[in-house]
């Protein structure tokens, strides 16, 4: 991650960042919390965003699309789902899905929303989200209550996400909503850490 923060640094601005805006939003599920600071920290890197690819390695960007394209494949040219079993391809799919779908519809509405599919993000990632409880269910993994409370409560905390974003993270008017995010991340974690 050239020129770019310390994982562990990012995840613990995320997880404390989460647990604060959450908080004033009445979300005090550390369990909750937790996942949606790694989904944070895990795509604030595009690279792992977009790390859905087409067998034509075009990235994927759209929910779409990755439902559309059974070709899809991660960016070492590998099948994305390849060497597993169906269920357990599902899953990974479907929890992608959910994470994508979350941090999409959270973090950057706007845009989400100019392209006329927020409604279809929320619908998408919900659904997937249930997907992967029911395959943990029916493998007797402990985290299937997680992913059902993601799934039944995904609108709300998308948007908590989407308040994060205003109250923390504000665009510039007019500004590009990807270009800049982890610069204000940045700024922010020197500014908290220096202070702390």
């Amino acid at each position: 991650m050239p020129n770019m923060l310390s994982k562990d640094r990012l995840q613990g601005f995320f997880h404390n960042m989460t647990r604060q805006c959450f908080g004033e939003l009445g979300i005090r599920d550390a369990e909750v919390t937790g996942y949606v600071a790694d989904v944070l920290t895990e795509f604030a890197r595009s690279d792992r965003l977009f790390r859905v690819r087409s067998r034509r390695h075009h990235r994927l960007e759209s929910v779409v699309e990755m439902l559309a394209d059974e070709q899809a494949v991660l960016p070492d040219g590998n099948p994305a789902f390849a060497g597993e079993n169906t269920l357990m391809r599902e899953r990974r799919f479907r929890k992608y899905l959910g994470d994508y779908t979350l941090f999409m519809s959270g973090v950057f509405r706007s845009y989400v929303e100019r392209g006329g599919y927020l409604d279809y993000y929320i619908r998408e990632g919900s659904r997937s989200y249930m997907k992967v409880s029911e395959v943990d269910l029916s493998l007797y993994r402990t985290g299937f209550l997680l992913y059902q409370e993601l799934s039944e409560k995904f609108e709300y905390f998308s948007g908590a996400l989407d308040y994060m974003h205003k109250a923390y993270f504000a665009d510039a008017p007019k500004k590009d909503p990807f270009s800049g995010f982890l610069k204000q991340i940045e700024g922010w974690m020197k500014v908290n850490v220096t202070e702390n």
